[in-house]
């Protein structure tokens, strides 16, 4: 299943759901990437505090993976960036 996640809220709540699929309360999850519940728990209320690290650890735990593409809708990329022509893709 894919999930679009535009704010930082819906991964603490998509974190949360994918913990509880798995049948993992907030210590065991903890356990399995090294950090405290205390911390876990931090995580789904406040998840703009993740370091990268710690989000791809949690995803390969939780059985998640991350995707980065280009919006289908490349209108509200930088407008400073360099554009593309033809069927070129621009970086």
């Amino acid at each position: 299943m894919k999930h679009l996640l535009l704010s930082s809220l819906q991964w603490g709540q998509l974190m949360r759901s994918a913990r509880k699929r798995m049948g993992l309360n907030q210590h065991e999850l903890g356990a399995r990437v090294g950090l405290s519940q205390a911390r876990i728990s931090k995580m789904e209320r406040e998840p703009q505090s993740i370091t990268l690290d710690q989000l791809l650890a949690l995803l390969g735990t939780l059985g998640l993976e991350l995707t980065v593409q280009e919006r289908p809708d490349n209108s509200a990329a930088d407008p400073a960036a360099p554009q593309a022509s033809g069927n070129e893709v621009a970086w």
